[in-house]
């Protein structure tokens, strides 16, 4: 059989293919079954005993019989002759007689077209299901928070030194907006996505498939599905796989924006005695912060989410990579591209998901913040005009000293008069 013998020739890593793609080879091979008896390319009773055995294997009835390793040929072609003999076996013990793996599971079909297909469905599948709404999820806390605190005012912080005030929901209100802008890089990468190579056979041609092939099993394959797809470019979308990395990109920018947000939130929750102090977070104190010292709580889910974060942007250098693998018709970065997208919507879903319950949890500390706030030297940019350069600097000196804002201006004004 091809897979024992791939098995021995392809990495044993560990690193298997998630749910979705096979799930997503379920679908395209159910479509093919069904397009090609249609159009008489495929005899009837074949045909619906291979559909039917891979919607068994589109349910996960099958998952442990899909054993190639993600570090495989580049097309995919190891990926797809397993699916083809754990169907062809299951087709036709349905059937009662012998299904050949070839020439009826892989009927007008090539491993070329097939799992280009595949891994766009399951990346379509996973980002629909999770990722769009972890995103709406966290869009919506952040504007739910940054209404509720729009009058809790802060010192500023640039470089880490003070600036000018401003308040804690302007600052989640930019998170707020950086996320809705990157939803929109998503859904026009996953636009992109759906333009699916399904009919191209080897090189995008579609030799060896009958006419009208390719329309249709892309048509039974969104049906199939449930997802928008739409037969793209089978000479572009075999040989390239710039819009998968195009939603790899926009993964990456959300991935870069909440680990921002939780390194401020991180910072906000520093202390509480020697740090900022400006936030408690109640949940973060459910779970003891070190196995040595007693009472100490950390920021355990922000540093979770930034990590998951930083996956995300690895993973998609490596897309960068694997996407410049191959040569003239056809991407030898397939398996490792598809596998990697669907990884990084999981994992940046979750990420999201608790992100957003963090944000939830904040409860800031007012007066610590307006005590920085009044604090804050910065505060003399906004006062400089009116009190002139020499009264201003005073008031720098003063503030400097620890003087809180509203005595040094008393004093300042007593020393006028």
């Amino acid at each position: 059989m091809y897979v024992e013998t791939a098995r021995r020739l392809y990495l044993e890593t560990g690193f298997r293919f998630p749910r979705e793609v096979i799930w997503a080879m379920g679908v395209v091979k159910a479509a093919c079954a069904e397009a090609n008896a249609r159009l008489g390319a495929l005899d009837g009773e074949i045909a619906r005993a291979v559909a039917a055995a891979a919607r068994e294997l589109a349910d996960g009835k099958m998952d442990g019989e899909i054993a190639v390793d993600v570090f495989q040929t580049g097309s995919g072609t190891g990926l797809n002759m397993n699916v083809n003999e754990v169907l062809a076996r299951r087709a036709s013990e349905i059937l009662g007689m012998p299904v050949h793996p070839n020439d009826h599971v892989n009927k007008s079909q090539s491993s070329n077209d097939v799992v280009p297909t595949a891994i766009r469905l399951a990346a379509l599948r996973a980002a629909r299901e999770l990722l769009l709404p972890a995103l709406d999820a966290a869009i919506s806390t952040l504007e739910l928070k940054a209404s509720e605190f729009a009058n809790v005012v802060k010192a500023g912080r640039t470089h880490l030194r003070d600036a000018l005030p401003v308040t804690l929901g302007q600052e989640l209100g930019a998170y707020a907006d950086a996320l809705r802008r990157e939803k929109e890089f998503v859904e026009l990468a996953l636009a992109k996505v759906a333009e699916v190579p399904l009919g191209g056979t080897a090189v995008g041609t579609g030799q060896g498939a009958p006419e009208g092939f390719a329309e249709l099993a892309v048509a039974l394959a969104a049906k199939e599905s449930g997802l928008p797809l739409k037969r793209g470019d089978p000479f572009t979308q075999m040989r390239l796989l710039t819009d998968l990395l195009l939603l790899s990109s926009a993964l990456r920018a959300v991935s870069v924006d909440l680990y921002r947000l939780m390194q401020d939130v991180r910072l906000m929750f520093s202390g509480p005695n020697t740090g900022l102090a400006e936030i408690d977070l109640p949940s973060q104190r459910e779970l003891p912060g070190s196995s040595m010292m007693p009472g100490k709580h950390n920021p355990v889910t922000a540093e979770a989410a930034m990590q998951a974060a930083a996956q995300v942007m690895g993973l998609d250098h490596a897309n960068q990579i694997a996407a410049m693998l191959g040569e003239f018709e056809l991407s030898m970065g397939i398996p490792l591209t598809g596998h990697n997208v669907v990884v990084q919507i999981k994992l940046l879903s979750e990420a999201l998901r608790k992100a957003a319950a963090v944000v939830a949890d904040i409860r800031p500390n007012a007066d610590r913040m307006r005590a920085y706030a009044q604090a804050s030297q910065a505060n003399i940019t906004a006062l400089a005009a009116a009190l002139g350069y020499d009264a201003a600097t005073r008031l720098a000196e003063m503030l400097e000293k620890g003087v809180p804002l509203e005595e040094a201006l008393k004093s300042l004004s007593g020393s006028k008069s």
